[in-house]
């Protein structure tokens, strides 16, 4: 067969988007007729989104009625279902009716859902249940995805151009290729134990460097960070030195059977009732110190904290005030009586001189 790619193309012209993606139209199908044969997607559905999915679903139905695309809700096996109609042109919808679906099912919202029957919107739905063995490690590894008040994730949203969602054992992306791309690099590191901050360093820098038309067509690499994985020494645990025991070659002392013990406590001459009997006053002794332990307990909180004795500042002040007026007034006194005893001293001296 001759070779055609070399001939003439009057229609290719220099004006023409080779990338842009145009919407399928009914006359794009040139035949029209309708699908030889129907097809047909189902999704299972968790519980807890019954409820959501009954009061969405007349919405879900009016967007995919417009793409002629039938829809079916099965709360009895909890599935939902899209199938081709004899009126569906476009051979792709039914590709994006099923990944709304899937959507749904992964707990996003239906108004964001929904925009994936855009042709310039595709999703990818990453399972990271499989990822760590230990739950409480997949729990911290994949908190930090989202990160503090979810401002990792809000990051990635930005720089990507993605809607991202962490429900469960799956991270639901939706935007364009190129972004879901990143999307899942980041999300799969994150839980191998790779921190999202290098990625999102690594994304800000193509950022810039993207808005530069003269290191369009040149190596990268030179600017973006190379992080190395480093081994970081931890403390091992102090070993507890072990004393050597002295060697003696006669085995150790043999221990009791429970038969001996039993012998020893007189519990092995008694009867069968006399043994139930003391095992339930065993019994009881026992529940009557836990409930005693448990009433303590709750008395606990009905005990009233010391409080600090109140004391009335006016009243301190007019005592302390009385006690300073009396201080003075016996002070007064003192220096009355003084005097008194001075001025009698010096008048019995005068009368003494004078009869002298």
């Amino acid at each position: 067969m001759v070779s055609t790619h070399n001939r003439d193309k009057p229609w290719d012209t220099a004006d023409i988007d080779k990338w842009a993606l145009e919407e399928f139209k009914p006359e794009h199908n040139a035949s029209g007729q309708h699908f030889t044969e129907e097809s047909s997607f189902m999704t299972l559905f968790p519980k807890y989104r019954e409820q959501y999915l009954r009061s969405i679903w007349a919405d879900v139905t009016k967007s995919l009625e417009k793409h002629f695309i039938k829809c079916e809700l099965d709360l009895v096996e909890g599935a939902m279902t899209v199938k081709t109609t004899t009126k569906t042109f476009d051979p792709a919808i039914i590709l994006k009716a099923r990944d709304l679906i899937k959507l749904l099912a992964r707990s996003v919202p239906f108004p964001q859902a929904v925009k994936i029957l855009q042709d310039d919107i595709a999703c990818d739905v990453i399972k990271i249940g499989n990822f760590v063995a230990n739950k409480d490690r997949f729990i911290k590894r994949r908190q930090r995805l989202v990160g503090p008040n979810g401002n990792t994730l809000k990051a990635l949203e930005l720089l990507t151009k993605c809607y991202i969602l962490v429900q469960g054992n799956t991270v639901s992306a939706m935007g364009p290729f190129k972004g879901l791309k990143e999307v899942r690099r980041v999300v799969e590191d994150c839980m191998r134990n790779v921190h999202p901050i290098y990625y999102i360093k690594e994304l800000m820098i193509k950022q810039e460097l993207s808005k530069k038309p003269e290191l369009a067509e040149e190596d990268w690499s030179r600017f973006l960070p190379s992080f190395k994985k480093r081994n970081v020494a931890r403390k091992k645990a102090k070993s507890s030195k072990r004393e050597k025991k002295v060697y003696t070659p006669f085995p150790p002392a043999q221990t009791p059977r429970k038969v001996d013990l039993q012998v020893e406590s007189g519990e092995y001459f008694l009867g069968k009732k006399e043994k139930a009997m003391k095992k339930l006053k065993e019994k009881r002794e026992k529940q009557e110190e836990a409930s005693v332990a448990r009433k303590q307990e709750r008395e606990k909180d009905y005990v009233a904290p010391e409080e600090e004795k109140y004391e009335n500042k006016l009243a301190k002040k007019e005592k302390k005030e009385k006690k300073e007026k009396k201080e003075k007034k016996e002070k007064k006194e003192k220096k009355e009586k003084k005097k008194r005893s001075a001025s009698e001293e010096e008048e019995r001296g005068s009368k003494k001189s004078k009869h002298a």
